[in-house]
């Protein structure tokens, strides 16, 4: 029997993107699957500077209805564009059409149904949901799948000078929650996740954000049952400069191509340590309470004992104190904790290389990284250390992609 398999993908000025997209769609080798499209922008917008977008969705759902017609699978159509039925106060953005993708796909799916969530920009192989399905179905404790990605390169040499710095610093920052076995070591591309539906309703439905809602989610799918963060099959997101979000890809790369890099540094490999120096002591904490590197962000000891004595009178034994005090000390705290201690005169080049000197002391491949600077090395020498550092994570996530990624006590 086949799988029931959904593709959710928001549009969002994608209408030069959609020809490329529906030729990835009908090439699939696995043919049985719906395809949800929530084409969206503010209502506002029909009357502001943003008008010709609204114009451009109003010609991508033209478009779309005319594939209607022709398209060996299903399209259901979400107008969240034409006036009157664009966003409407808070309520905008990114993950709110990810959100009305979910409700509507909730409303026929059942609870093993497989959703794969895209973006219009991106491009994936002929096999790519085949082997969704294929790993759904080899891992059966598998509810969500973290999906290996690999943005593309363009013509535009400033988009990729771009794109490679801050897929340098997502990749870095992986690796090195990787390596200190975080459950928290996932990278958070909303076109890189697939998930059971039964899953996305036990954790109360798809929570809207202005933008982050994939890292939220993903973070929210970890704390109900771990991911899976291996498919063998890649996704390969678009290099360009947009501000289509409020952060993420697009506006890292403008931020970044203006020479601010500020949001998206490369941490001393130091800080991780000392992640990983608390995360062995969550044994002895379950027992006492004890000082640990990360005390000056969890806060006074008055505050830091409470917490510890309140899980540990939560939760009957040491697995399930550890599981709490991930909970707790979760993906958006270890992110606020390497802010907090970051000096914005730290070397990251330094970071990366102390890195590599750390973890890969013997690999032939360090001459890569002689005379590295992200401000002057050149565009092939940055796409090099990308590719170094994808080996290692795919490497990674290969090795682990059985693992309930979930705790590492």
């Amino acid at each position: 029997m086949k799988n029931e398999v959904y593709i959710a993908i928001p549009l969002l000025d994608e209408l030069d993107n959609l020809a490329l997209l529906f030729k990835n769609l009908e090439q699939q080798s696995y043919p049985n699957f719906k395809l949800f499209v929530c084409v969206n922008q503010p209502d506002e917008w029909w009357n502001d500077e943003h008008r010709p977008i609204c114009l451009r969705n109003k010609a991508s759902i033209k478009y779309l209805q005319e594939r209607q017609k022709d398209c060996t699978f299903p399209i259901i159509i979400i107008d969240k564009s034409s006036p009157s039925k664009g966003w409407i106060g808070k309520k905008v953005g990114v993950g709110w059409a990810r959100k009305t993708l979910m409700d509507t796909i909730g409303e026929i799916a059942k609870e093993q149904a497989i959703i794969i969530s895209l973006d219009g920009d991106t491009s994936f192989g002929k096999n790519y949901i085949e082997s969704i399905v294929e790993n759904f179905l080899n891992n059966k404790n598998t509810n969500t799948i973290s999906v290996p990605y690999y943005h593309s390169l363009g013509k535009d040499e400033a988009a990729n000078r771009a794109i490679l710095r801050y897929e340098i610093y997502m990749r870095y920052y992986a690796l090195n929650l990787m390596y200190i076995r975080s459950p928290y070591a996932f990278s958070a591309l909303g076109s890189a996740i697939a998930f059971r539906y039964g899953a996305l309703k036990r954790i109360g439905g798809f929570t809207p954000k202005k933008s982050g809602e994939d890292f939220y989610f993903l973070q929210k799918m970890i704390k109900y049952k771990g991911i899976s963060i291996w498919n063998k099959e890649l996704v390969y997101p678009a290099a360009r400069f947009s501000d289509r979000v409020f952060f993420g890809t697009g506006p890292a790369m403008i931020k970044g191509h203006g020479g601010d890099w500020s949001s998206y540094p490369l941490y001393p490999v130091s800080l991780f340590t000392h992640i990983n120096q608390f995360y062995q002591l969550i044994p002895e904490l379950y027992l006492k309470n004890i000082s640990t590197p990360i005390d000056s962000f969890l806060g006074s000891q008055e505050i830091r004992f409470k917490l510890y004595d309140k899980l540990r009178n939560n939760n009957k034994d040491l697995a399930h104190f550890s599981k709490a005090i991930h909970d707790y000390f979760d993906g958006l705290k270890i992110l606020q904790y390497l802010k907090q201690n970051y000096s914005s005169t730290d070397n990251e080049e330094q970071n990366l290389i102390q890195f590599i000197a750390k973890y890969h002391p013997t690999d032939k491949d360090k001459a890569i990284f002689k005379n590295i600077s992200f401000k002057s090395s050149s565009t092939a020498q940055l796409n090099a250390i990308r590719d170094y550092l994808c080996r290692l994570e795919n490497s990674f996530r290969k090795r682990q992609q059985n693992i309930p990624w979930r705790t590492n006590s």
